[in-house]
């Protein structure tokens, strides 16, 4: 398989603050290859740096083939990007949009007039090309910027959030539309998502990133039979410090893991454990709200490698935006 997206050691500081510290990984083409991590963790630094819209401090990045910092030209014909904000012209019919895009790209009329029919069938939106977009649904909007990105014919798709607010049946419907793209074998997609169960769904592999390092990557599957056994989840309202002090001392706890209110914990035979957790919680006068058992799911890996739920991520989604922001104005 060709290559498609090489990183050798990629850095970008701002200052003292490294936003991205020595990543390396490929992208093969034709994958569906989805970045994930918490807000901060350099995710959207190293897409702003393959799209050539930073420059790395150091290290080296190559898209189709071509160098993000010697040919950035070369690099930004042969992507696409769908931004996680609305960036279509509402004033506009979809078929405007699509034509106004591929101006931009030197299109000729006949090659252009041939590409925007085909994308307007791809993303079933024919019947509506005609309509201005302020009418559109969320999800009609959503699937034209996926085929306002692809009217160039990228040989990369990079999608940032491309499901972030729409509705679970709205959200089910665009991941069949990126199957069926990615089927096709003609573009390799590069997934940024919130939605752990969407990189689950839609991804060959997931890198999850995480102060600006790549601390795993592999497919969603290899990932979650990395951990193991059983995930046992235990709500502590109290002493939850204590209960972790003494659980990992324990050799048949595999990993364990605290996040909001509850301790995770990878072990063996989870339902034989529960009982003999439960007992040494109450030995340390330490109340258990709740307990329960399940397979490893990549929420669980994303746990283990980073700390945090991606549900944690994106309750504090605003907070996040407003310190990227003043971030973004002090740089």
């Amino acid at each position: 398989m060709v290559n498609v997206i090489e990183v050798e050691r990629l850095h970008k500081e701002f200052g003292s603050l490294k936003a991205v510290d020595g990543i390396s990984f490929y992208v093969q083409e034709g994958e569906i290859f989805g970045f994930l991590g918490p807000n901060g963790a350099g995710k959207t630094t190293t897409i702003k740096m393959l799209t050539t819209l930073l420059k790395p401090t150091s290290g080296k990045a190559s898209v189709a083939g071509y160098s993000i910092a010697e040919n950035p030209k070369e690099v930004r014909k042969n992507i696409g990007i769908v931004f996680q904000d609305p960036s279509l012209d509402e004033d506009l019919t979809g078929r405007e949009n699509l034509e106004f895009h591929a101006i931009l790209y030197k299109i000729g009329k006949e090659r252009r007039d041939k590409k925007i029919a085909e994308v307007l069938k791809l993303i079933e939106l024919e019947d509506k090309a005609d309509v201005l977009v302020k009418n559109y649904s969320g999800g009609m909007k959503r699937r034209l910027e996926i085929g306002r990105g692809l009217v160039h014919e990228p040989r990369v798709l990079f999608l940032d959030e491309p499901t972030l607010g729409l509705d679970v049946q709205t959200r089910r419907h665009i991941w069949e539309y990126i199957k069926r793209l990615n089927d096709t074998g003609k573009v390799t997609l590069i997934l940024t998502t919130h939605y752990i169960e969407e990189a689950d769904y839609l991804a060959d592999r997931v890198a999850f990133v995480d102060h600006g390092k790549i601390v795993a990557l592999d497919t969603p599957q290899a990932l979650k039979d990395k951990l193991g056994g059983d995930v046992v989840s235990i709500e502590v309202h109290k002493e939850i410090d204590n209960l972790h002090r003494h659980l990992k001392k324990f050799k048949w706890v595999k990993t364990i893991t605290k996040h909001e209110g509850y301790l995770d914990l990878t072990v063996d035979e989870g339902e034989k454990k529960i009982p003999e957790i439960i007992m040494l919680a109450q030995k340390q006068g330490i109340a258990v709200g709740s307990a329960s058992i399940h397979k490893p799911s990549l929420e669980d890996v994303f746990i283990h490698y980073t700390g945090k739920s991606i549900r944690e991520e994106e309750s504090a989604g605003w907070k996040g935006r407003i310190r990227a922001v003043h971030m973004r104005r002090n740089r």
